[in-house]
């Protein structure tokens, strides 16, 4: 017996397909843009750029991610989420190490590079969360692209910020503590992804559902 209506049915399928379309746009963009900032914040020697760079790749991932569920059941999504929220702490943590190795060698990164670049990106990433914003309510899977998104945006302010503190300052502390911005950015984020996640697991699983905190 059908769950739902001819008509709620036919909705649900054609927003599926719609997400699935924009799930499609978003991870070609987050794709190339990875190849852009990581070979510029390689060149300009950007502890942010790479950091952002490195997001992006881990976005593209979860994108991927995203796309392999959809349409599956919700202990399916709520395990991708899981995925997603442990490989942003992974990349909080990983951004954490760079930011200590780029404090020991002083580091100056070129803040031009950092800032044309920086701006792409911003293009890039408000041009995701606008396509993805319908959904930034949905089940864990869909908060966390949209948690993704919006944590994205917020970094590459942070990394245009940095390239004028370099500019201003001639040191690399602008540079420095944006990546470390960054990675606390990422942590929150998987925090909030792995609690929802893990509630709805325990919802599935015919358990007392816990509390979201937003």
């Amino acid at each position: 017996m059908p769950c739902c209506s001819h008509d709620t049915c036919a909705s649900n399928g054609t927003a599926t397909g719609r997400y699935r379309s924009v799930l499609w746009i978003v991870l070609a963009i987050n794709a190339s843009m990875f190849l852009v900032e990581i070979a510029a914040g390689l060149a300009a020697g950007s502890a942010a750029l790479q950091a952002d760079a490195l997001d992006f790749f881990a976005d593209a991932a979860n994108y991927g991610i995203s796309l392999f569920v959809l349409g599956l059941g919700l202990r399916w999504r709520a395990g991708a989420a899981l995925v997603k929220g442990a490989s942003m702490a992974l990349f909080g943590l990983w951004v954490i190490g760079s930011v200590v190795w780029h404090a020991l060698h002083g580091t100056v990164p070129g803040w031009g590079t950092m800032g044309v670049v920086g701006a792409a990106a911003l293009a890039a990433n408000v041009a995701c969360l606008v396509l993805l914003h319908a959904w930034r309510d949905g089940d864990a899977n869909m908060r966390s692209v949209w948690i993704c998104s919006r944590n994205d945006v917020i970094a590459n302010l942070a990394v245009l910020a940095a390239a004028f503190g370099v500019f201003g300052t001639g040191t690399g502390w602008p540079d420095i503590i944006v990546a470390a911005v960054m990675a606390v950015l990422a942590l929150q984020g998987a925090a909030t992804i792995v609690r929802q996640a893990l509630a709805e697991l325990r919802e599935e699983g015919g358990t007392a559902p816990v509390p979201i905190l937003r």
